[in-house]
């Protein structure tokens, strides 16, 4: 994606003014401007240029929302949703000013019914917080992105992460959510049943949309069980391509892999060295079971024979509780890890998503494109539904290796695309992807401009985000 490619909006100066000496009145220490509480609010891991919004403001209720948004809209002001701020697409920058309506303050758990395995949330609350929350229930919220982020933010991104294999995206566990429209009405989409034939599945289409179709005030999330016993362990290959086999037949096997990660050499490398882990420096496989005792055992034994038969081993897992956490803090690392090999850089996280039978070729085709490139690109993936992530270290001063990012980028792209793939598996478009969306969807862009105007006539939900200019 080049800087050139990112979506203008244009200021409306009066209607900034007027909203904000509105909301100034009308919420007092919970309406900001500091510039300090703006940057904040503008941050992007990536090079992309830091765009502040005009002010934010902390509302505590779905009400406040309302509010909020009534008056934007009459003033014809933009508005971006903003949840803990771990975006990597810079889906939180205000390339038109505007307010950043920050939900961390709307963080309440509302209600758990644990005989459905589901629970009501505001956005505002964490996965961490959810799980504190809920550990005396025997229940948990499985979907782990890595980072600490919103329920609300997952939601909005389409988030999933490393137990996506088993327990599936957000898009498969929110039930039902609430949101406020561009005209400042609040809509629910659905119940808390378990399937419904009625109507358009408004549900999903919100979920995904990256705050760019309505505000996200509550969602409704399925829980699990949390697991009688849980197994994980690391298994070295002689290359990628073999890693990724293993992981085809793991998974046509039937065996209910809970997390599969592959992580190439250079990731591995870096990760043992940050976080003093006693492995070979190969590709590998991280691991988890989630069953009974005798189960995950089982499991365990069945993937080691797998793994054997392509070269791999040997497979050392564990299920004591201390040493999965190190293993799986590991995992979560692996992004500070990262940016130890090259210090001083800046490091840009991009992911794609392609069939499973086509991961080992994709990643043997950037591996060669980054050696090609000169580039230094760790990659790891969640091998288990094909997603991976490139973690590119740039300068982000120096102009040539912005550039040679950008191709490659391009590169990873059209590639995971062309193999009938995605450009992202889970990051979002916000703005770092909006070049790709044509080329991934074609005449399916006209149909989402249609919803987008359709909902946001006046376009002040998060401008500039997913579709590009048309």
């Amino acid at each position: 994606m080049a800087l050139a490619d990112l979506v203008t909006v244009e200021r409306n100066e009066a209607g900034i003014a007027a909203a904000l000496g509105i909301l100034k009145q009308r919420f007092g220490e919970r309406f900001q401007t500091n510039a300090d509480v703006r940057r904040v609010h503008s941050h992007t891991t990536t090079y992309i240029p830091a765009q502040l919004p005009d002010a934010v403001v902390f509302p505590e209720s779905a009400a406040e929302v309302e509010d909020i948004v009534k008056v934007c809209a009459e003033h014809r002001v933009p508005i971006i949703p903003f949840g803990i701020g771990s975006s990597l697409e810079g889906h939180v920058n205000a390339p038109g000013g505007g307010i950043s309506l920050d939900t961390s303050r709307m963080n309440r758990v509302l209600a758990v019914h644990a005989e459905d395995l589901d629970c009501t949330v505001e956005p505002g609350i964490t996965r961490v917080e959810l799980n504190t929350y809920l550990r005396d229930t025997g229940l948990f919220f499985p979907i782990d992105p890595g980072a600490n982020a919103t329920l609300g933010g997952m939601a909005a991104t389409r988030a999933s992460g490393t137990n996506a294999v088993r327990y599936g995206t957000m898009r498969d566990n929110v039930v039902s959510l609430t949101a406020v429209m561009a005209d400042g009405r609040s809509i629910t989409t659905a119940g808390r049943a378990k399937k419904t034939s009625a109507g358009y599945d408004l549900t999903r289409l919100i979920v995904g949309s990256e705050g760019t179709l309505g505000i996200i005030t509550s969602l409704t999330v399925k829980l699990q069980g949390i697991p009688q016993a849980i197994s994980g362990g690391v298994c070295p290959f002689p290359s990628v391509e073999t890693a990724c086999q293993a992981v085809i037949a793991t998974i046509q096997s039937g065996i209910p892999v809970a997390r599969i990660e592959v992580v190439n050499e250079l990731q591995m490398k870096a990760m043992i060295a940050y976080s003093k882990l006693d492995y070979p420096e190969s590709p590998c496989l991280f691991v988890e079971f989630h069953g009974s005792d005798a189960g995950v055992a089982e499991q365990a034994e069945l993937f080691g024979e797998i793994t054997a038969e392509y070269g791999g081993g040997p497979f050392l897992w564990t299920s004591v509780p201390e040493e999965r956490a190190k293993l799986w803090k590991a995992r979560h690392d692996a992004y500070w890890a990262s940016q130890t090999i090259r210090p001083g850089a800046q490091g840009l996280s991009t992911d794609v998503c392609v069939p499973i039978s086509r991961l080992a070729e994709c990643i043997a085709e950037t591996e060669a494109d980054i050696a090609e490139m000169g580039l230094i690109a760790p990659i790891i993936g969640h091998a288990g539904d094909g997603n991976f992530h490139v973690l590119v270290l740039l300068d982000p001063d120096v102009p040539a290796e912005i550039a040679q990012t950008e191709v490659f980028v391009a590169r990873l792209n059209e590639r995971a695309i062309r193999m009938e793939g995605t450009c992202t598996g889970e990051h979002g478009i916000g703005q770092g992807k909006v070049g790709f969306m044509e080329l991934e969807h074609g005449g399916g862009v006209e149909v989402m401009r249609a919803i987008k105007r359709a909902l946001d006539p006046q376009n002040i939900f998060n401008p500039g985000k997913i579709l590009p200019a048309g």
